[in-house]
């Protein structure tokens, strides 16, 4: 069965259906950055360190990747609504703990269990837009998906700081105990029961979910090509979360308070919505890769713009954010592509690929946060530095890929 730009007869209208899909995969990314204001007090508030801190993000972000890989498999085997609706369940079980902490070891572990249910919705939802579009259409609604995503840590970090300063750190946890509700009751209602996959191909059936989980990784082990595209993908995630992490930290020594550091970050993720919307423009006039070369131009020239600065000494809020336009635009030009071809590869373990795709992005994602923690950061030459080596090692993978890409083109001509 082929489905290209509409949802099968018994699903919602299109529009509804990937705004149910934007909500289920935004809800990780809001429930990790709503908080990020409120980390610049915590030290404060429960009398530790930084690097203790950084763990209430490392650890939401190790739960959130850690997890997917667990519901990839099963939602293949089981169905995508009902793995969701697991994961929101525990996602709004963390929020309501996490309103309720009295101590930051609680609050971390909350955090854990927040990130650990709101893994579903990344995994589902991505491998939700492999089963029900196709082709070039795919790549456009993860574009669309990207720009809508764009909006939240922004967005969060803004109402993040605000909820913090009039209402206390906890009626941000409050505030995504709500949301899970929500999105449950839109999981329950609108979605699609069990997986429809575009390309026909069904799901390889086993005798038990274990064995069925190893041999689909199994499976895409021996693709270097999902391999090289995770590490694209993982790599570019590692530097927006360094700079996620590692931005309260500088706009901090900067002279910018909680209320304020949401509007400082917003470049950023403005700039990557920008970068989707380009994508969805250009992808099918230049092919995935060029776009993708044009988003690690971008995002090495939108860090190196920012160290530069730096080391002349122009230490400003402003100085730090403006550059950093260029890492959103070319993270915006990056990512769309690469989910489509980590998803794309072998379209019966969607779920499964979408799992290994999230678990190493949020991994090395939580190794780019945690690692903000370890150095100073009077100024952003520390951050500049860390960040340019994340991106470097992403450009680095794509080389790879793009290497391997062209060695086959010649092969399958011979064949044919």
């Amino acid at each position: 069965m082929s489905i290209s730009s509409a949802p099968a007869p018994a699903s919602p209208s299109h529009a509804l259906l990937i705004a149910n899909l934007v909500g289920q995969l935004a809800f990780g990314l809001l429930a990790m950055t709503i908080c990020i204001p409120s980390m610049q007090e915590w030290g404060a508030i429960f009398g530790s360190s930084q690097a203790a801190v950084q763990l209430t993000f490392s650890g939401y972000v190790v739960a959130y990747g850690g997890l997917q890989l667990i519901y990839g498999p099963l939602s293949d085997r089981l169905g995508r609504k009902r793995i969701l609706l697991l994961g929101l369940g525990l996602a709004g079980v963390g929020s309501i703990w996490g309103a309720l902490a009295g101590d930051l070891f609680s609050l971390t572990s909350a955090r854990v269990l927040q990130g650990a249910g709101a893994a579903a919705g990344m995994v589902v939802g991505r491998a939700m837009v492999q089963d029900l579009f196709a082709g070039p259409e795919r790549t456009r609604v993860m574009a669309y998906i990207g720009m809508a995503m764009g909006v939240c840590p922004p967005l969060a970090t803004i109402v993040g700081g605000q909820l913090h300063v009039r209402l206390g750190w906890q009626a941000n946890f409050v505030l995504m105990a709500l949301l899970a509700l929500a999105l449950f009751v839109a999981a329950w209602r609108g979605l699609p029961g069990r997986p429809q996959v575009a390309s026909g191909e069904a799901p390889p059936v086993q005798a038990h979910w274990l064995r069925a989980m190893f041999d689909a990784y199994a499976r895409l082990a021996r693709e270097p090509g999902f391999l090289l595209y995770v590490v694209v993908l993982s790599m570019t995630t590692a530097t927006f979360y360094a700079f996620l992490a590692g931005a309260p930290i500088v706009l901090g020594s900067l002279g910018v308070g909680p209320a304020g550091i949401g509007y400082y970050i917003m470049f950023v993720p403005l700039s990557y919505i920008v970068g989707n919307y380009l994508t969805s423009r250009l992808v099918h006039r230049l092919g995935d890769q060029a776009v993708m070369w044009l988003g690690q131009a971008s995002s090495a020239c939108g860090i190196g713009s920012m160290l530069v600065l730096a080391i002349a000494g122009l230490n400003t809020p402003l100085a730090f954010a403006v550059p950093l336009m260029l890492l959103g635009l070319g993270n915006g030009l990056l990512v769309p592509p690469a989910l489509t071809g980590t998803v794309g590869l072998v379209p019966a373990l969607a779920g499964s690929a979408a799992a290994v795709a999230g678990l190493m992005q949020q991994l090395l994602g939580a190794v780019g946060g945690f690692a903000v923690g370890l150095v100073p950061h009077h100024g952003a030459v520390n951050l500049g530095w860390l960040m340019l080596a994340l991106m470097g090692s992403s450009a680095l993978a794509q080389a790879f890929l793009h290497r391997g890409q062209r060695r086959r083109g010649p092969a399958r001509a011979l064949r044919r």
